[in-house]
C-alpha cells in the first residue's frame, strides 16, 4: 500500500484546482476528435492529406487517424465552425466577380481584377543582346510589344543590334514621347488615346504643367505602322530577285574604273535576265513614267509617309502615270536602256525628297 504524505496531498490538491480552473476558463480546448471529424465529413479511413483541386497543394485541414487519439472523452464542447480557404475563395468569386461568357468559346469566364491593368510607376531593367537575338524575340521574352523596346531604346534600325549591346527593358508596354512647344498633358493623352492620370502615374508627375523637351513614357501607346516597318527594315518588298552588283553610296566610276574618280550611287543595281518582271515594292500611285539618257525607261511610284521608289533601265514599261498599283504588281521588265553596263534594275528609294539606303527598308 502506498502511503500518501501531507506533502503529496498538497500537490494533488493543487493539480486538481489547476485542472478545474483550466476546464472552466477554456472549455473549447476539450472536445471530441470524433465529433470534429464527423463535422468535416471524414472517417478513420481518411487519414491522409486532402488535395485541393486547382490549389496546387494539400488541403488546409490535416485529417489524422482517430485511433491514435483518446476517444474516451464524452465531453460535448461545441467547436467553432471551420471554413476552408478554398470555400472562402469560391464564395468570394460568386459575390465579387461577374461571370460572363468568353467571346470565342462561349464558356463562362471571370474578368481579370482591375489591379492587373492599373498603370504602374515606370521602372526598367538591363538586358544584354545575345547571339541569335532579334528585337521581336527579346520583346517576347519579356512579354512586351517590340514597339516598346524600339522606342524606349531609341532604336533607328533593328538590323544593327549588336551582341553584347545593353538594352533597357521597361516593366510595361508603351512608347517614349518628347514634349514639344504648345503641348499640354490633356492633348498628349488625347493624341495617344490614353488616360491622362495614367501618364501622370507612370511618369510620377505631380502637375500637368509640362516642360518642352521632357521625355514622357506613354503607357499602352504604339508606334505608327510605317515607322515600325521602317525601323525593322520591312517597309518594301524586293522588286526583283537577282544579284546586287552595286550598292548604295560612293563607288568607282563603273564606266571607267581606272580613272580613279568616285561617284555617289543613289540606289541598288540588281542584275537579272532581260525581260524579268519588275514588281512594285509597295502599293502606291504611279507619279511618273518617262525616259532619259541616264535612267532610260523609268517609273516613279509615290507611297505614303513621304516615300517614293524609282525603277530604271526598263526594256518595257507596263503602267501609266496616275495609275494605282498594289505591292507585287508587275510594272515593267528588266532591260538595259539609258546609261547601263548590262541588263539590270536600278532601284532608288526617296524619303521626303532625299535618297535613303534601300537595304535598310526591304524585307
Amino acid at each position: 500500500m502506498i502511503k500518501i504524505t501531507t506533502k503529496c496531498e498538497k500537490v494533488i490538491v493543487r493539480l486538481f484546482l489547476m485542472g478545474s480552473l483550466a476546464y472552466f476558463m477554456f472549455p473549447w480546448v476539450h472536445f471530441s476528435v470524433t465529433q470534429v471529424l464527423e463535422m468535416r465529413g471524414a472517417s478513420e479511413k481518411d487519414a491522409v492529406f486532402e488535395e485541393e483541386k486547382g490549389m496546387g497543394g494539400v488541403s488546409y485541414l490535416e485529417v489524422v487517424s482517430v485511433s491514435a487519439l483518446n476517444q474516451s472523452s464524452a465531453d460535448t464542447a461545441v467547436m467553432p465552425d471551420i471554413i476552408e480557404p478554398a470555400a472562402v475563395f469560391a464564395e468570394a468569386e460568386k459575390t465579387t466577380a461577374l461571370v460572363i461568357p468568353d467571346p470565342e468559346s462561349g464558356e463562362p469566364g471571370v474578368p481579370e481584377p482591375v489591379e492587373y491593368s492599373k498603370p504602374h510607376i515606370l521602372i526598367s531593367t538591363a538586358y544584354k543582346v545575345e547571339q541569335g537575338d532579334i528585337i521581336g524575340k527579346i520583346a517576347m521574352k519579356f512579354g512586351l510589344n517590340q514597339d516598346t523596346l524600339i522606342s524606349f531604346n531609341n532604336i533607328k534600325n533593328t538590323r544593327l543590334l549588336q551582341i553584347g549591346q545593353t538594352l533597357r527593358v521597361p516593366n510595361q508596354d508603351g512608347i517614349m514621347y518628347t514634349v514639344k512647344k504648345g503641348d499640354t498633358l490633356s492633348a498628349i493623352a488625347e493624341l495617344f488615346e490614353v488616360d491622362q492620370n495614367a501618364i501622370m502615374t507612370v511618369n510620377e508627375l505631380f502637375s500637368d504643367v509640362l516642360k518642352v523637351g521632357t521625355s514622357l513614357f506613354i503607357p499602352g501607346a504604339r508606334l505608327e505602322l510605317v515607322d515600325l516597318q521602317e525601323i525593322n527594315g520591312d517597309l518594301f518588298a524586293w522588286p526583283i530577285r537577282g544579284r546586287i552588283t552595286s550598292l548604295y553610296g560612293y563607288r568607282p566610276n563603273p564606266f571607267n574604273p581606272k580613272d580613279g574618280t568616285r561617284q555617289f550611287h543613289s540606289g541598288l543595281d540588281i542584275a537579272a535576265a532581260a525581260g524579268t518582271p519588275i514588281k512594285a515594292a509597295q502599293s502606291g500611285r504611279v507619279s511618273t513614267v518617262s525616259n532619259d539618257a541616264s535612267f532610260g525607261n523609268y517609273v516613279v511610284i509615290s507611297h505614303h509617309s513621304g516615300y517614293r521608289t524609282l525603277y530604271a533601265h526598263m526594256s518595257v514599261v507596263r503602267v501609266k502615270a496616275g495609275a494605282y498599283v498594289t505591292a507585287g504588281q508587275r510594272i515593267g521588265d528588266v532591260g538595259s536602256t539609258g546609261r547601263s553596263t548590262g541588263p539590270h534594275l536600278h532601284f532608288t528609294v526617296y524619303k521626303n525628297g532625299v535618297t535613303v539606303n534601300p537595304l535598310n527598308l526591304v524585307k
